[in-house]
């Protein structure tokens, strides 16, 4: 069974109502038909009656909830509550509903906040800011969370290294260029998700251009010092750093380069120092390793919200949303 297939058959056990926004993006209707066809989810579609039957011409919608903002009962209890919780920034009631009607992420992220969904999965046409916006003022950060960053859950065919070929790669979407104590908690939170998702245990790689001293540079200092950070705050996680990329994940790479390791040649979360290192290293396994690549995921957000790539396709989006069905299940406990 596929990956995907595994994660999926999670998501149809328990299943989850899941908000899509994007009823603007033909994609989105495509992913919607896929996800209620196999049952991997409840699905919410944010719009007018009109507009989503426009926009789903020819496909198979069946038990899909449409809301329309402009006449759903409670889009007034919605208005209240974005006050409320942006009052400290001078939110109006007009302003929340010149929101609430046109922004139908902020009407999504305002549906999960209100317990009317579990989950919310865009960006297939908007950017990861115009995502993460209005979670972060809305549904905040999730208690004991020290930020939010995002990953790339990487499923890389006939491969030997990793868990099978399963990696989380973080943070390849969202943190730009964090300083040591940040990637400490990139690392603290990217091993959760690993295993929630993949369902081994996590061993994490702090990867740098350097290797146990290798080379000398800032760069390779602020990976050395969030090391001993993660290590300290985080004693039970197994996790080792500086660590060059193949000194992570090949056996015998890793027992050359850092002998007495847990880690080295082993690792299945692979944190990398910034987002540069993060993004273009996830792309050259996706494009180059035919891998599959299902993200960004967010994680850190009190309640379960995803981001996808510009560049995804319907499937992607199929994916991030059994992802993000089962992060939501964990949510519960």
């Amino acid at each position: 069974m596929a990956f995907i297939d595994i994660l999926k058959a999670k998501a149809k056990a328990n299943k989850k109502t899941i908000v899509l926004p994007e009823t603007e993006d033909r994609r989105t209707y495509e992913a919607a038909a896929k996800i209620l066809a196999e049952g991997i989810a409840d699905i919410v579609l944010i719009g007018s009656e009109e507009a989503v039957a426009k926009g789903s011409e020819g496909l198979d919608l069946t038990g899909a909830k449409i809301v329309d903002p402009a006449t759903y009962e409670k889009t007034p209890a919605y208005i209240d509550k974005l006050v409320e919780l942006r009052s400290k920034k001078g939110m109006t009631p007009e302003q929340a509903k010149e929101i609430l009607l046109n922004q139908y992420l902020y009407y999504g992220v305002m549906m999960v906040k209100m317990g009317d969904a579990d989950g919310m999965v865009s960006g297939a046409c908007h950017s990861t800011a115009d995502t993460l916006r209005p979670c972060l003022q809305i549904l905040k950060t999730k208690p004991g969370t020290k930020l939010v960053s995002a990953f790339f859950l990487m499923i890389v065919p006939d491969c030997e290294y990793g868990a099978n070929g399963a990696f989380v790669f973080a943070d390849s979407g969202l943190v730009q260029d964090p300083n040591p104590e940040e990637l400490a908690a990139i690392a603290a939170s990217s091993a959760e998700s690993f295993e929630l998702l993949v369902g081994e245990e996590a061993k994490v790689a702090m990867l740098s251009h350097s290797t146990k001293g290798s080379a000398k540079h800032a760069l390779v200092d602020k990976v050395v010092e969030a090391t001993a950070i993660a290590k300290e705050q985080y004693p039970n996680l197994k996790l080792d750093g500086e660590l060059q990329l193949d000194a992570a994940i090949v056996p015998s790479v890793g027992k050359s380069k850092a002998p007495g390791s847990t880690v080295a040649g082993q690792a299945n979360v692979l944190v990398f120092p910034n987002l540069d290192a993060g993004n273009i290293g996830y792309k050259l396994t996706q494009r180059l390793g035919k891998a599959e690549a299902y993200g960004p995921v967010t994680q850190g957000i009190a309640k379960p919200v995803n981001d996808l790539s510009r560049g995804c396709s319907a499937d992607d989006i199929v994916g991030v949303v059994a992802i993000t069905a089962v992060q939501c299940q964990a949510a519960d406990k």
